[in-house]
């Protein structure tokens, strides 16, 4: 079994056994994601993807904030059925793609690429690399970049799997010198179980 292989049965697996609340990602509003996504303004038809997007509930928002143009990528075919059948009619008016994120190649280019779900499980240089180029080639000039991952004062683990912390600072340093760093935020997810995970977010814009 391959390494792409080995991640999405664990993620399989994971949607298979886990309800819906039961996951520490689990929000009915990511209020954190969605201030991000607002303050850049797009226009409705703007073209958003959301990396890792697995059950989450952003699509459902950004459905209700009448964005018209989305697309969730997740490794896991059976985070997307959940949330195609969560959506019933309306999962129609999104394109879901069933992939991972480092063998991940896009038709088009996006105005706004969301994830605070993938980069940070990518430990492995050559992964990083893989990501950055392809995130870097989806982005339309002028887009806007949205990352979430865990911070240096987080979770070293999530689902069993090791995860790579970022600062603000750190994860500014690691995106490529095409794109201009907005803003970054550090904050706290409280998830079902009732424990807190600092998260570190950052916006970055393409030149």
């Amino acid at each position: 079994m391959d390494h792409i292989e080995s991640k999405k049965k664990h993620w399989e697996n994971i949607y298979d056994t886990k309800k819906l609340n039961e996951v520490s990602w689990y929000q009915p509003v990511p209020e954190s994601s969605l201030n991000f996504i607002n303050s850049v303004e797009l226009a409705k038809d703007a073209r958003i993807i959301d990396i890792g997007g697995g059950d989450s509930f952003l699509v459902d928002n950004l459905i209700s904030l009448e964005y018209t143009n989305l697309s969730v990528l997740d490794i896991s075919s059976n985070a997307i059925a959940r949330a195609k059948q969560r959506l019933a009619d309306k999962a129609d008016e999104v394109k879901w793609i069933v992939s991972d994120v480092t063998d991940f190649k896009p038709s088009g280019t996006y105005d706004l690429w969301h994830d605070r779900a993938a980069f940070h499980f990518l430990t492995s240089s050559e992964d990083i690399k893989k990501y950055l180029n392809t995130m870097e080639s989806a982005i339309s000039p002028n887009g806007y970049l949205i990352l979430g991952t865990f911070s240096d004062k987080g979770p070293t683990k999530c689902s069993g799997i090791e995860i790579k912390q970022y600062s603000i600072k750190g994860l500014k340093a690691s995106i490529p010198d095409t794109f201009t760093f907005i803003e970054g935020k550090n904050i706290d997810h409280t998830t079902p179980s009732g424990s807190i995970q600092n998260f570190t977010f950052c916006k970055f814009k393409k030149k």
